[in-house]
């Protein structure tokens, strides 16, 4: 169980990732967000920026899972509509200031490492999705790819969302997901 000052600074990330990106991720930054003393960023992260990143798109992508657990047993629809509910959220209550910290990291990272890590969770997030439609009766196939463009699209009406600073674009593409969901 991490200590209270090593999860604070974790949340921290993933929010400043969420919201400034991985360039906009500086220690100072979670120091000073977090409350945490400055010598505790050197203890609980000995090896760097990238381990403090690493462990907060963890909690993102671990914090995700979890939530889809509200969903299981639901409709296809109730599904696609779940999920796009909760990015739609994230743009509502930030107004427009933050979006996924995964994608913060896949979109700027040089380390092979947390890029593969990212991969890793983009892939959980598939297969669990993937796994809900298949439990609500999509054929397989149809689920994984479903799954996929789900998330990849409901990443996008993010961006472009942020953007144009406009739930427009989002609710376009959501109500496409909607009436496409198998």
């Amino acid at each position: 169980m991490p200590t209270d000052a090593r999860r604070k600074m974790i949340e921290s990330a993933v929010t400043l990732l969420a919201m400034r990106g991985l360039q906009g991720t500086a220690f100072s930054d979670v120091l000073e967000r977090s409350g945490a003393p400055r010598g505790s960023i050197y203890h609980h992260f000995p090896q760097g920026k990238d381990q403090l990143i690493d462990a907060a798109i963890d909690l993102a992508g671990e914090r995700t899972l979890h939530v889809l657990d509200a969903v299981e047993g639901a409709s296809p629809t109730a599904i696609t509509t779940y999920f796009l509910d909760l990015w739609r959220e994230v743009l509502v209550r930030s107004n427009f200031r933050a979006g996924c910290s995964v994608l913060a990291v896949t979109v700027a990272t040089d380390s092979p490492a947390l890029l593969e890590h990212a991969t890793a969770i983009f892939r959980a997030w598939q297969a669990r999705l993937a796994d809900l439609y298949v439990a609500a009766g999509v054929d397989p196939g149809m689920a994984s790819s479903f799954a996929t463009m789900l998330i990849a699209a409901s990443e996008g009406a993010v961006v472009l969302s942020r953007a144009q600073r406009s739930l427009e674009p989002f609710d376009q593409v959501a109500a496409t997901l909607i009436d496409t969901t198998p």
